[in-house]
């Protein structure tokens, strides 16, 4: 009901603007310009599609026009239309991403750098770097992805890549944007922001509510959504614009809150065939609470036209509470939900009590309260300074990062009894009697990069230092005030250098080649002694113009030597979150990506035509065993599971001044959800799937739009993973229709 109040309003607002004078065009950050200087910028990789379609290795950039056409609230279906990266579903909306960039283990995204305006964002990127929290990309301007060579810039994650969201910028002059929609499932968005700039101060506030009752089928028609807000302000000082010296400070404070009904709890085969969307009755308790706090301070300091720095200092606050069925008791025996459901013939009494057709006795079932705490902060400067010679361009830039983070556990796990489908709490268990430590990383990172220009030729060789000491204090499940008596501790340093090259070299308007090699580096853990992941990667690509066709093909192969293996509850684990070295791997595949526009000449139309296939294939070079569900027992010749074969990504849009209608159709090809090679196994086999989406945009006035989003038009019902336990179904058909005023 709220959300047809908010549409009502919004009409009635709309109607009384909607007559004003446009304020003046303002360029966006999409403008494509020609230009050599690299100014540098803490809170962008690229800041446009020039800078992005340049880069000594393969890059692309989510425009804002792009993202605001797509209206997509789940970062799942953003990232889907770029090749090389693979997303692994979970709830059917977006709210804890598993994106894997080329090859990497898509757990919980823990093996790319994730960042907001630069700064790192996984609630502890050093010391447990799977990302719980992920930023809500309904409040995003822009999305880059650096995949490749000359990632010495970012890390710690070097392998695969990066991804930036660029959160709403301070606009330039008075202008504001209210969003409101509404749809299936009784979903609701409601997003709005305003700012301004003057002479010496700029400010810009914004607001997002993300919510719905779900889409899965509980006891008592008991709600599996979720409601999430988001507020965010900024305020900018800055001295005149005739000074010597140029500077200004930003202050960014970001506020976060999240309840969701979700469950770690699938389903087995049997049940999925029958209704992929029911949920069993023992998950009826389940529930995700977390909170999510930043403060940011940014210093630009711009002495000249060629020298320039920006500092960031950041803290990152996020705290979390899963509370969600872990373990089934039946006979004396223990055994957890993954098992359970994978066998339910061999736990035909513990199934009995998951799905709720048995009756239970006390502590049948235990609830884990899955709390933790986490803190992330420090601060980084980057140096940029770039000159001219005769018939050559210098750009060199330095930058240094100071961080500290920690991830405090403080867990516990409840008794539930189970009577005709109904839980009941039969025991509560003391708090941080299931664990209770603090992890913890101290972090230097250091980098050089130095781009050279002549003439056609782009070389960008690279440097990057990181001296981490990871540490682990363990208080034990017996001491909750943490007094010390029976503290464990252990601890772990890295000190590691990674160098990179790039190059980009055009022949012409309508061609160039591009490529490099770079090290690959991922933290190890805290177990003393534990070696970090390493690996060699290189790409070599081209883009190119061919007729009225542009496109990019990039070949890459990614040597490791070392891939390490997370203990995640998310993969079937026990949730230790302790690392394990997987030995030696190879990863290797190509990316593609056309561009169309078949209305080119016209001065109406355009109907954009995008064709975009990934293909990876993935081996281990030796044998291992391991208890994590997701690798298993390995074999020299496996595969690495949850990274499909084959992707394909297609777009095409109708596009004019008054409205524009876009399809966009995902293929994912099959893939393994265990370790092996040959055939896969139907129990460990996420078959391929199609899903075609629809978004339309038309402009009542010029202030004001209606947008419609149906989300799976054909309806078709699909699994998109076996973890954490048992199948779960991905988005059913769904449709969304809203107005979007702006001034």
């Amino acid at each position: 009901m709220k959300q047809i109040i908010i549409l009502i309003l919004l009409c009635f607002t709309s109607i009384i603007y909607a007559q004003n004078e446009e304020k003046s065009q303002k360029t966006t950050l999409d403008s494509i310009q020609k230009l050599d200087e690299v100014r540098i910028k803490s809170n962008v990789i690229f800041g446009n599609k020039y800078v992005a379609k340049n880069r000594t290795g393969s890059a692309y950039y989510i425009s804002p026009e792009e993202l605001k056409k797509l209206g997509y609230t789940d970062i799942n279906r953003v990232l889907r239309t770029v090749p090389g990266v693979t997303i692994v579903e979970e709830d059917g909306f977006g709210l804890r991403p598993n994106i894997s960039l080329r090859g990497t283990s898509p757990e919980r995204s823990s093996k790319i750098s994730l960042m907001e305006d630069g700064v790192l964002i996984a609630p502890a990127p050093y010391s447990a770097s799977a990302a719980y929290y992920f930023p809500s990309v309904g409040r995003m301007q822009a999305v880059e992805i650096l995949k490749g060579s000359s990632q010495v810039q970012y890390g710690p994650f070097t392998t695969g890549g990066a991804i930036n969201l660029v959160s709403t910028q301070i606009p330039d002059t008075f202008s504001g944007r209210i969003k409101a929609s509404y749809g299936s499932f009784n979903s609701g968005q409601l997003y709005a922001s305003v700012g301004d700039s003057k002479e010496h101060i700029g400010y810009n506030i914004e607001y997002l509510n993300f919510n719905s009752d779900g889409f899965k089928n509980l006891l008592n028609d008991a709600n599996t959504g979720f409601d999430k807000n988001d507020v965010v302000a900024k305020l900018r000082l800055n001295n005149s614009k005739d000074a010597a010296i140029q500077q200004n400070v930003e202050f960014k404070f970001q506020y976060a809150d999240e309840v969701s009904n979700e469950t770690y709890l699938g389903l087995t085969e049997a049940d999925f065939d029958a209704n992929p969307f029911d949920r069993y009755a023992s998950s009826q308790e389940d529930k995700m609470t977390n909170e999510h706090l930043q403060f940011m301070v940014t210093h630009n300091l711009e002495f000249s036209k060629n020298l320039s720095i920006r500092t960031n200092a950041y803290y990152n606050k996020f705290e979390r509470n899963w509370y969600k069925l872990n373990d089934v008791v039946a006979n004396g025996e223990k055994v957890g939900i993954a098992t359970v459901v994978e066998n339910p013939e061999d736990y035909a009494t513990h199934f009995g009590y998951t799905n709720g057709s048995l009756n239970s006795d006390v502590d049948a079932l235990l609830v884990k309260a899955n709390n933790r705490a986490y803190i992330s902060k420090g601060v980084q400067t980057k140096f940029d300074y770039h000159f001219y010679g005769e018939n050559t361009f210098h750009d060199i830039e330095v930058g240094f990062r100071y961080h500290y983070d920690e991830e405090d556990r403080f867990q516990w796990k409840d008794g539930y009894s189970i009577n005709n489908g109904t839980m009941q709490l039969t025991t509560a268990a003391p708090q941080g009697s299931d664990a209770n430590r603090v992890s913890n990383a101290k972090a230097f990172a250091g980098y050089a990069m130095y781009k050279f220009k002549h003439k056609n030729l782009t070389l960008t060789p690279g440097l990057r230092y990181e001296n981490i000491v990871l540490g682990r204090d363990n208080f034990g499940t017996s001491d909750p005030s943490r007094t010390g008596a029976n503290l464990s501790s252990r601890e772990n340093k890295v000190d590691i250098v990674i160098p990179g090259i790039g190059f980009n070299y055009r022949f012409n308007n309508d061609i160039s080649l591009f490529g490099g090699v770079h090290k690959g580096f991922s933290p190890p853990g805290n177990a003393e002694g534990q070696k970090s992941e390493e690996s060699i990667n290189y790409e070599l690509g081209t883009r190119f113009t061919y007729k009225r066709i542009q496109g990019e093909f990039v070949g890459f192969y990614n040597d490791y030597s070392n891939l390490l293996g997370s203990d995640l509850a998310a993969t079937g684990g026990t949730g230790s979150l302790d690392l394990f070295n997987a030995g030696e791997v190879s990863v290797r595949g190509i990316e593609l990506l056309l561009n169309y526009d078949v209305l080119e000449n016209s001065s109406t139309y355009a109907l954009p035509i995008t064709l975009g296939y990934t293909f990876t294939d993935s081996e281990f070079l030796n044998s291992f065993g391991s208890d994590d569900s997701i690798w298993g027992t390995i074999t020299e010749g496996d595969e690495i599971p949850y990274i499909a074969k084959h992707q394909f990504n297609t777009s095409i849009g109708l596009e004019h001044t008054k409205y524009n209608v876009n399809l966009n159709a995902r293929y994912n090809g099959a893939f393994r959800t265990v370790s092996g090679s040959g055939d896969i196994p139907a129990n460990q086999k996420v078959e391929s799937a199609i899903v075609l989406d629809l978004s339309g945009r038309y402009k009542i006035t010029p202030k004001l739009s209606a947008t419609a989003n149906i989300i799976n038009l054909l309806n078709n019902e699909y699994a998109v993973s076996h973890l954490p336990a048992g199948l779960r179904p991905g988005h059913p058909f769904g449709t969304y229709a809203g107005l979007e005023f702006q001034f």
